[in-house]
């Protein structure tokens, strides 16, 4: 897991016990940025809130071809996942990573049959979950 998402759980863990006020307090206190940490906010959340907040984060590292990302895309829609929001990297040697924020209310799978289905899903070389 990036070191950057430890850090915004971290400082949200702050913020929600009280032991810092601020965010930029809390963003002080585990050394990042307060534009990181609202960058990041809403897509890290501690892995036992997927019981409660049903929020989960994939980071996918696709081909760069035509359809590989709506392919991805369509493989989540039609598990009834909703996408949240979408980040994509610049692609670099003829893959590009994308992180995606899903809402899993209306998971029809489990979580181990989307990471499957995803993963073996065209212009897919590499799927993981990174929150959630």
């Amino acid at each position: 897991m990036p070191e950057i998402f430890r850090k915004v759980a971290e400082a949200k863990r702050l913020l929600e016990t009280g032991e810092e006020k601020t965010v930029n307090g809390a963003a002080q206190a585990v050394n990042i940025s307060r534009s990181a940490f609202y960058k990041y906010k809403d897509a890290v959340r501690p892995f036992h809130d997927m019981l409660h907040g049903r929020i989960v984060t994939f980071q996918v590292m696709l081909k760069d071809e035509p359809g590989a990302l709506s392919g991805a895309l369509n493989v989540l829609a039609g598990t009834g996942m909703n996408i949240l929001t979408i980040n994509q990297s610049i692609p670099v040697n003829g893959c590009a990573v994308v992180t995606i924020t899903s809402e899993t209310s209306a998971l029809q799978n489990s979580l181990e049959e989307v990471l499957a289905s995803l993963s073996n899903g065209p212009g897919v070389i590499k799927c993981e979950i990174l929150a959630g």
